[in-house]
């Protein structure tokens, strides 16, 4: 039988549009082990332990193109298998939760309505690892998700899913959540680790990498939420069944959260390589008729695209990179024709200079730069050499720190003067918004 078809929506509550791998037929109180267990929830775990060698689990996550959740979408297949598996020392695997993207807010609903889906992914992934210790490092902005987290590790464990012989089957995997406390910078994995060791969050020189060089100096896997969720439905139906649901080097589904000016903001699931159109239908269009304008299609750090690009653009890996920005997240941040680009620009800059942890110079003066600079072109006081400057303060920072918040902060930058520079040089020589004059 080939793997069932996977529709674009299934249920919706509290404003999330959820639908079927990783969010299926959920209720708002359905996260529970039975209602899991009701799903087929841990079927994939019985038939990695009982049936299957770690190098097969690690060749079907290969096979079905599942590239990482988290930004950079590095393919998981191969990254796993970095990992010295059968090297007889104490190794780690962990789940960044720390989901602290402006406009990304999936995998909070994975943890809170689906929690066991990653319990379930990680301790498969820890299997095919020769892993013994995890964590899932949750985000500090939402105490109640990291509580929920908590109440199903506690029902996996009692029914003998997570700890000591999982299923009787000799292979042990304890697995622990970590509370953050809201620093955006922790989302690097290597700032993770040193927060996870009681440390100040600050990104790793690399090399070496976690795989060699992790948490307390061992081998250790970073993944993130949504890439661990979507591994129970690989290992049921299959790499190759996972695959065809995308389209090449884009396989399987991937969550996307819309924010901004659509009618229903949420969480929606869909197959990689939907065209961006139908996403913005399933969002219902944009907010009052309102024309779109411009688009991030993969959270704030990602370059903004305007309107008709993005009309013409998939949502997938490589057409996004082709259209001129990155999927990242999936964080998609719809504007519509009344929003001023400076000043979208303007809050993007600040939010950057405030969550630079200050490590590299680049960053950590440039970042203030930027939002200085912005800021004084946004209340009428910027210069027409500002626009020279904002590139150059940007093309200092880019490529030149420890981690990619330096890129993170100056790529916006880059965009937005790209695509909207007439709304720049009006807030120059006018004093004023291009928007508010065009209306």
């Amino acid at each position: 039988m080939g793997a069932p078809e996977i529709p674009l929506i299934d249920t919706c509550f509290h404003g999330r549009h959820i639908s079927p791998q990783i969010l299926a037929g959920l209720t708002p109180d359905g996260w529970s082990l039975k209602d899991y267990v009701a799903r087929g929830g841990y079927e994939a775990l019985k038939k990695v332990v009982r049936t299957m060698k770690p190098e097969e689990v690690i060749a079907e996550i290969k096979a079905s193109g599942l590239r990482g959740r988290g930004g950079a979408g590095f393919p998981t297949g191969l990254k796993w298998s970095f990992m010295p598996a059968k090297l007889p020392i104490q190794k780690y695997l962990v789940c960044n939760s720390d989901e602290g993207e402006p406009g990304t807010f999936k995998d909070r609903d994975i943890l809170r309505y689906n929690p066991h889906i990653v319990i379930e992914g990680m301790a498969i992934a820890a299997y095919a690892m020769g892993v013994t210790r995890g964590y899932n490092y949750i985000h500090g902005e939402i105490w109640e998700v990291y509580e929920r987290f908590e109440q199903a590790l506690d029902e996996a464990r009692a029914a003998g899913l997570i700890g000591e012989n999982i299923l009787s089957s000799g292979f042990s995997f304890e697995l622990q959540a970590h509370h953050g406390y809201g620093a955006y910078i922790c989302g690097e994995e290597t700032a993770l680790l040193e927060s996870l060791e009681g440390k100040k969050g600050q990104p790793r020189f690399k090399p070496p990498f976690p795989a060699s060089f992790g948490l307390y100096g061992k081998p250790t896997t970073i993944n993130n939420t949504e890439t661990f969720a979507a591994v129970p439905w690989i290992i049921r139906h299959g790499g190759q069944a996972y695959l065809e649901v995308g389209k090449p080097n884009n396989g399987g589904t991937k969550v996307f959260s819309i924010s901004g000016d659509v009618e229903r903001p949420g969480n929606y699931e869909i197959p990689l390589g939907t065209p961006f159109a139908k996403l913005l239908e399933l969002a219902g269009g944009m907010r009052d008729g309102k024309r779109l304008k411009a688009v991030i299609p993969g959270g704030s750090s990602m370059p903004v695209l305007p309107a008709e690009i993005m009309m013409a653009t998939d949502m997938d890996y490589d057409a996004i990179a082709k259209a001129g920005s990155m999927l990242g997240s999936g964080a998609v941040i719809v504007m519509d024709e009344t929003r001023c680009m400076v000043r979208c620009l303007l809050r993007l800059s600040y939010f950057y200079y405030e969550e630079s942890c200050g490590q590299c110079t680049p960053c950590r003066e440039g970042t203030g730069w930027l939002w200085r600079m912005v800021n004084r072109i946004e209340k009428g006081q910027g210069s027409p050499e500002d626009l020279a400057k904002l590139d150059e303060v940007a093309g200092n920072i880019m490529g030149r720190t420890i981690c990619a918040l330096g890129d993170a902060a100056a790529m916006p930058v880059r965009a937005f003067l790209k695509h909207f520079r007439a709304e720049f040089e009006h807030h120059i020589v006018h004093k004023r918004c291009l928007v508010g004059d065009a209306v």
